[in-house]
């Protein structure tokens, strides 16, 4: 459950912080008084996107942290690679967004996560339904989503469906690329010979432009490289007193002497001689060195020509021709010579083509089939499901239900048409929900839906914004019933401006808005018994606060 809500510089929250109980928490308040930013806080700090211009002020960071308390089955479960929490202690995970500019800082347990982790971790704590959600049942489209969200062993029978469809689409891509007349599949052979040719003719080697270039950048640079070469050979050979060698050697020489005075001599000589043989070993490969540079300019020609080649021919046919190599080149020559069997033996081709086409379509069929069979079982449990809790939401004569049609094509989600339909009044002939519910019978059935979806998932904690929009009297009574009853279950935090629905909480909170200064400031408080009374009281009276108002407070509050 959501234990904490900590929210700083966003919109007219200053600073904001509220614990949070178990069961139906309500929180109400004047229009205008922030409640969407409450909800809009949450919001983001759950995964959603921002504006910088939300920061309220915009040179400073804004915070938005949520605490939750987790029971052992769900720790154990948000702790491993996919959800990126390495350690819950106490039963408590926290999540955090700090807002700077247009970017966000994302932790869970103080661990920075990508926002994604973050989503991850949220959509298994708490689902939060806003007001613009009931209008996700308008369209037909998301109602599937609905059902595959229900029963959690459609999901392995999707991805067998994309998977098919992936093999599918494939295969029919690469069928209809080679749809070509005679014409074009000769003029399209002759242009690949030309292009293997090309590049069979240089007879390329792996590797062999690193080469070439080494050799080039020696050779451009003989005279330099020569030039040291010697000078350094002056310095440590042996053709002059003056060098390197001739002085060591001249030093060793010296050095034997001592022996005859002091035989302590022999560890100098020693180490001497082997500074002589290095100096030695030196110059043989300083010699050697300087006879493997004798390029002459036909050779320097020669590699500049091969290198230009080269180049041309990556730059042509390389995948990325501002750094390609001779592999991608090479890598080239094979596709080529693919497409080059392809063409020659076409019909052939597509015969086998055509058959693997059918043979993946059967295979699509069969498994899209079998998503169909899952999505009417788990459809008719739902609706069965959302046509009971329809009926205590004073839905007395409605029936729910969902039709299934088969699309013309197949796509990644199967071949399945399908949508919500209902009929609100007895003798009434069933028609789809998104053509005949109004805006407070999406309302009721949008909690409907939630009810038995969130029963499914298992989700601690829901939260329902202004879920009550368009019903009133009685069918308000019965909304907060069923979410009392839902609350028995998981945590429940509703927004809500219904006084029937406000009385049926197990805590209560209001939102309000008051000016500090030159400020204008949004915070929520918990309200004691006397509180929700005078609360509930401006739900029901409005301005006009009456003792016998404060009385049927008192008395809604005493039903419940």
């Amino acid at each position: 459950m959501l234990i904490n809500i900590h929210v700083k510089n966003f919109a007219l929250i200053e600073e904001a912080d509220v614990d949070l109980k178990e069961g139906l928490n309500i929180l109400t308040g004047e229009t205008g008084a922030g409640k969407s930013i409450i909800i809009g806080s949450i919001g983001i700090g759950l995964g959603g996107k921002y504006d910088s211009g939300l920061l309220r002020n915009p040179d400073k960071d804004g915070l938005v942290e949520l605490l939750f308390s987790v029971d052992e089955e769900l720790s154990a479960e948000l702790m491993n690679e996919e959800y990126g929490i390495d350690d819950i202690e106490d039963g408590e995970v926290l999540i955090s967004r700090r807002l700077t500019g247009g970017k966000s800082i994302n932790r869970i347990n103080n661990k920075t996560v990508t926002v994604s982790k973050l989503r991850a971790v949220a959509e298994k704590l708490i689902s939060l339904h806003a007001q613009h959600e009931q209008r996700t049942l308008m369209k037909a489209a998301r109602h599937l989503e609905i059902v595959d969200s229900f029963d959690p062993e459609i999901i392995p029978v999707k991805q067998k469906v994309a998977e098919a469809y992936i093999a599918f689409k494939r295969t029919s891509d690469k069928l209809e690329s080679l749809n070509m007349d005679e014409t074009e599949r000769v003029k399209r052979l002759d242009y690949i010979r030309y292009e293997i040719n090309d590049i069979e003719s240089a007879r390329l080697v792996s590797g062999e432009d690193e080469e070439l270039e080494e050799v080039y950048r020696k050779a451009s640079n003989a005279q330099n490289i020569a030039e040291i070469t010697s000078s350094v050979e002056a310095l440590t050979g042996y053709e002059r007193e003056s060098s390197g060698g001739s002085q060591i050697s001249n030093a060793l020489h010296e050095l034997q002497a001592l022996t005859r005075y002091d035989d302590g001599a022999e560890e100098l000589i020693s180490t001497l001689t082997d500074v002589d043989s290095l100096i030695n070993d030196f110059n043989r490969m300083l010699s050697d060195y300087i006879s493997n540079m004798d390029l002459d300019e036909e050779t320097l020609r020669e590699t500049e020509e091969r290198l230009n080649l080269i180049n041309t021919l990556k730059t042509r046919y390389g995948e990325n021709s501002a750094n390609s190599s001779i592999d991608d080149v090479l890598a080239t020559l094979d596709k080529l010579k693919e497409e080059e069997e392809t063409l020659v033996s076409y019909e052939e081709t597509i015969r086998s083509l055509e058959k693997e086409k059918q043979e993946l379509l059967a295979v699509l069929e069969k498994e899209s089939d079998k998503l169909t069979a899952k999505r009417k079982k788990a459809a008719k449990k739902l609706c069965g499901i959302i046509s009971n809790s329809m009926k205590e939401l004073n839905f007395n004569d409605a029936r729910f239900d969902m039709s299934f049609e088969k699309t013309s094509a197949f796509s990644a989600n199967g071949n399945d048409a399908a949508q919500f339909i209902i009929s609100t009044n007895v003798g009434e002939e069933m028609k789809p929900l998104v053509n005949v519910a109004s805006g407070g019978e999406l309302s009721r059935v949008m909690l409907a839906i939630k009810s038995a979806v969130s029963n499914a998932a298992d989700t601690p904690t829901l939260i329902f914004d202004e879920i009550d929009v368009g019903i009133s009297g009685i069918t308000a009574e019965k909304v907060g019933g069923m979410m009392h009853r839902l609350a028995e279950s998981r945590q429940i935090i509703s927004i809500t401006h219904l006084p029937q629905i406000a009385a049926a909480g197990d805590a209560a909170y209001v939102i309000e808005k008051e000016v500090v200064g030159d400020k204008t400031i949004t915070g929520i408080r918990r309200l004691d018994d006397e509180g929700r009374v005078h609360e509930l009281a401006r739900l029901l009276g409005g301005a006009s606060v009456t003792d016998s108002v404060l009385d049927a407070a008192r008395e809604m509050l005493g039903r419940k």
